[in-house]
């Protein structure tokens, strides 16, 4: 059934389409993967400028509800998307950034999504699941593996972990939280005074973690990957001057 569209008040106006665009989505008129009309036909149907209207769509191409594809043709124009993952750890990292959130409190969320991932991925993850998270691994142990790379990797594999525990939500956060203090972790890494070493031990970590996973020892993953988390973000926290 078509979307009927309806025009909008002038104030704020790209707030109002906004609401107009969310109150379809609530309603179920548009779901993931929907095209919104072009804009030279949107604008008028809701009764505002075209620079009004493309306002109101980067603001949803930016917390990741939708994609504008530039140009003519088929794929051309605005489409609803699901991918709060990139979308929600650019966020969180420009509050982290802003001081909305502590490094400690970065902490205390990373611990509290990991050890319910790792604890529900060894009830619920697939062998291939398991299998991608093991390759990662693999690249991860590749002699001379530079830090940007591995610290890359390191990200996926967590995410991994989380996305095969079967809570697309935990999985989103697990991604956003660990997204917003990857600067950070990367500094860390870097700063390392035998990269080598550090490296070695952080494998020798996940290489462990994926093992109790895969022995469905969910209790014991999670208290692992709990001072695999404190040990080096704990470190960040520690160095962090009291205010």
């Amino acid at each position: 059934m078509p979307v009927e569209w309806q025009p909008v008040r002038q104030s704020r106006t790209h707030e109002l389409v906004l609401q107009s665009i969310e109150q379809r989505v609530f309603a179920g008129e548009l779901r993931a993967g929907d095209r919104l009309p072009p804009e030279r036909e949107l604008a008028p149907v809701l009764g505002v400028s075209r620079s009004a209207l493309r306002e109101a769509l980067r603001v949803l191409e930016t917390i990741g509800v939708l994609v504008a594809q530039p140009g003519r043709g088929p794929d051309a124009g605005a489409r609803i998307v699901r991918n709060p993952d990139d979308a929600l750890g650019r966020l969180l990292r420009l509050h982290f950034a802003l001081g909305s959130y502590s490094l400690e409190d970065v902490l205390e969320a990373r611990v509290v999504l990991e050890r319910s991932s790792f604890e529900a991925a060894a009830r619920h993850a697939s062998a291939e699941d398991l299998d991608e998270a093991g390759a990662l691994l693999v690249r991860m142990g590749a002699p001379g593996i530079g830090v940007p790379e591995f610290n890359d990797l390191d990200t996926r594999f967590h995410v991994q972990i989380a996305r095969s525990s079967g809570n697309e939500l935990t999985s989103t956060l697990t991604s956003a939280v660990r997204e917003s203090v990857r600067p950070l972790i990367l500094r860390a890494l870097e700063a390392a005074p035998d990269w080598r070493a550090t490296a070695a031990a952080l494998n020798a970590d996940h290489t462990e973690l994926l093992r109790l996973v895969r022995a469905g020892e969910g209790t014991r993953a999670a208290d692992l990957v709990e001072a695999h988390i404190r040990g080096l973000h704990g470190t960040l926290v520690d160095e962090t001057p009291a205010s």
